[in-house]
């Protein structure tokens, strides 16, 4: 079913665990992603970047559709969206969440654009995330220095002076592969979780460590975005199988599988297994769980 990333994100900031937000790219790994929450009767919300698709509205279609014949609570978020336009196109396309990134602008201006973005989305009953500090990428994580993390003290402005309904907050991750070892603020985050009032996000879980993602979703962590590990592990699997010949035609089960696999990992390691709620509709009839069993 269908439902706000809010609605989501409240319930289990509520309940004390995370929900995990895999990027998804077409039907198929959407697919995979449903089948994964399904059979761990949990929440999900998948993310999608607007450069992963040449058009949002089509990809938004059939996101839509899938998530209204999930029985679990599905949101449609668009990740790392940058100005009004991607947002309205989002909207338009039945996205029910939108993360509006301007954290690579000075804080006023980030503040600004975020308000005004939130009051348009929360007029069309879309929730909002936002990001303070800034999230780098795995290159470039040694060189990460203390003021690109969140501020505790800032962090609890921003909420109250943009609307925002979750935040996702800078405490030592990357995005994509890591280069070195990446070593979580946990401290920063128990402060920020004190601070803030509304459900706290972590971009670049991929890479992270079981035990630290499994802790910071103790400590505050509402959802977790994943990407770069679940093509990882889509890569290795189809190196370690057989796929010559006519077993060539497994091709996608074997990929999809390997995704369902490390999803149902992490929503175990994020507590968010058995979690979903209102489960009302017969579940949705999975081709790749045919392929795999047939």
């Amino acid at each position: 079913m269908l439902v706000t990333m809010k609605e989501i994100l409240t319930h289990a900031r509520n309940e004390n665990y995370a929900v995990i937000a895999p990027n998804v790219f077409s039907e198929m790994d959407a697919r995979a992603c449903l089948e994964a929450a399904e059979d761990e009767n949990s929440p999900i919300i998948l993310d999608v970047a607007m450069i992963h698709t040449a058009d949002i509205q089509f990809h938004g279609s059939y996101l839509v559709r899938l998530a209204n014949q999930t029985p679990v609570p599905v949101a449609i978020n668009l990740d790392h969206g940058h100005g009004l336009q991607e947002a309205v196109m989002a909207i338009r396309s039945g996205f029910t969440s939108i993360m509006v990134d301007c954290s690579s602008l000075p804080y006023e201006e980030n503040v600004s654009q975020v308000r005004s973005m939130c009051q348009i989305a929360h007029a069309a009953g879309v929730s909002v995330e936002a990001e303070l500090g800034h999230v780098g990428n795995g290159d470039d994580h040694p060189q990460q220095m203390s003021d690109r993390l969140t501020d505790p003290d800032q962090a609890a402005e921003y909420v109250h002076l943009t609307g925002v309904d979750c935040l996702a907050v800078a405490i030592g991750t990357a995005h994509g592969a890591y280069k070195g070892i990446p070593h979580l603020d946990f401290d920063r985050l128990v402060e920020i979780r004190k601070k803030v009032d509304c459900p706290l996000v972590l971009h670049g879980g991929s890479g992270t460590g079981d035990e630290n993602i499994a802790k910071a979703c103790r400590l505050g962590i509402n959802k977790v975005n994943v990407c770069n590990e679940l093509l990882e592990r889509m890569v290795s699997r189809v190196k370690e199988t057989d796929l010559y010949g006519n077993h060539a035609y497994e091709f996608w089960g074997v990929c999809m599988g390997a995704i369902q696999e490390r999803l149902r990992e992490l929503m175990h390691i994020c507590g968010s297994s058995g979690k979903a709620w209102n489960v009302a509709y017969p579940k949705l009839p999975h081709a790749y769980r045919s392929m795999r069993e047939g």
